[in-house]
């Protein structure tokens, strides 16, 4: 399991004209990038209402789901264009758990926040028939991750999963918001949610 590409904005470009500027183009960076509390060094955030803040400090996204994509499409997904700071290669992000901890490189060390959710944004970037639609299909929305230890991180470093917390949920499970008694042994384990995620187990809990 490793790190291909770390990715940061290139330059503002228009987004929707509900939205205006957006800072959804990332491109990868040579060298060691440092990682913050809030993410990358050199990155930017436009929707700070959306995005962004120490919960959805980093986007990962897997070269499997990108080259499955590309199949679908017919097209290229070059690193970067989902918007995604990490692309890595080996590493089921989808299967990961809600709560789990990795280590990227020698320092870092993330925690497996939220699954990705799909906005205008994405669609006009895209620009492909009903993509928000296709892409919630697709069950492969890519995590949100927050950073536990800063420090640098480069393409080519390893990644480890440091912890798995105590229940089933996934990213891909989080993100279809299917399987009531998951969500419940989730909820009444230990592990630290958003309470937007909190909210959303609770209602899918509620169905069983």
């Amino acid at each position: 399991m490793r790190l291909l590409t770390v990715n940061v904005v290139e330059k503002l470009i228009p987004g929707p004209k509900e939205t205006g500027f957006t800072a959804i183009d990332k491109r990868p960076q040579p060298g060691r990038i440092r990682v913050g509390e809030l993410g990358l060094a050199g990155d930017r955030v436009c929707d700070t209402k959306n995005h962004g803040g120490p919960d959805l400090a980093l986007y990962a996204y897997a070269e499997e789901d990108a080259d499955w994509w590309a199949g679908q499409l017919g097209r290229d997904i070059p690193t970067g264009l989902f918007g995604e700071n990490l692309r890595t290669e080996g590493l089921d992000v989808n299967g990961a758990l809600l709560g789990e901890v990795w280590r990227i490189g020698d320092e870092v060390e993330v925690m497996v926040r939220a699954p990705r959710i799909p906005c205008i944004t994405f669609q006009h970037r895209m620009q492909e028939p009903h993509w928000v639609k296709r892409f919630h299909q697709a069950c492969r929305p890519g995590a949100y991750l927050k950073v536990l230890r800063e420090g640098t991180i480069g393409a080519g470093d390893p990644i480890q999963i440091v912890s798995r917390p105590d229940h089933e949920v996934t990213v891909a499970l989080m993100f279809a918001q299917q399987d009531p008694a998951k969500m419940r042994r989730m909820l009444d384990s230990d592990v630290d949610l958003m309470e937007e995620l909190r909210d959303t187990a609770q209602r899918v809990a509620a169905r069983g």
